[in-house]
């Protein structure tokens, strides 16, 4: 691939809670810049039990399709993120096989998942993170604020164990 190239991990798998949707959070290893790509509850599922080092007692899909590459003499090298076309991201799988390097399209969610199973690096085109990633905001939205400073000028009744400082409602910083 001759577009640059910057590694990413996988940072968590995450429900959204208003739409019950899956999303795999992916962090730039050296910035503070996040891809969040949504995928399946199933795809999700075979992310997150491997990253909490859960064995099924069966092979699942991915491990399956290991095998077949292993016992095949094929290896993969790594993982890439390498596009994004009208809001679905693409990602290749890069095998090698006797010397030779073999491209494979595939879905970002079966190649994450594949990656968290066999340790290869994981890397997401420049281009899609410049499109599609996110940083945390340093600057706290004016209207949340506003909403933290009422928050916290809320009088707590804790009773008779009332504590001096802040209040137990603070708001997390940045937020």
């Amino acid at each position: 691939m001759a577009e640059p190239l910057v590694e990413v991990v996988v940072e968590s798998v995450r429900v959204h809670m208003l739409s019950s949707q899956h999303v795999v959070l992916l962090k730039q290893t050296e910035r503070e810049r996040y891809l969040p790509i949504w995928i399946g509850p199933y795809e999700a599922n075979a992310i997150a039990t491997r990253l909490q080092g859960v064995t099924p007692e069966r092979p699942l899909t991915h491990d399956l399709f290991i095998a077949a590459l292993t016992e095949l003499g094929v290896s993969i090298r790594r993982v890439i993120v390498s596009s994004l076309a009208e809001e679905t991201f693409h990602a290749t799988l890069e095998l090698e096989m006797g010397g030779k390097t073999y491209e494979i399209d595939a879905r970002p969610s079966d190649a994450l998942a594949l990656a968290v199973r066999t340790g290869v690096r994981i890397f997401a085109s420049l281009e899609v993170l410049d499109r599609a990633g996110v940083e945390p905001d340093s600057h706290v939205d004016e209207k949340l604020a506003v909403f933290r400073e009422f928050i916290n000028s809320l009088d707590v009744d804790l009773g008779e164990d009332r504590r001096e400082g802040p209040s137990s409602l603070d708001m997390p910083p940045g937020f």
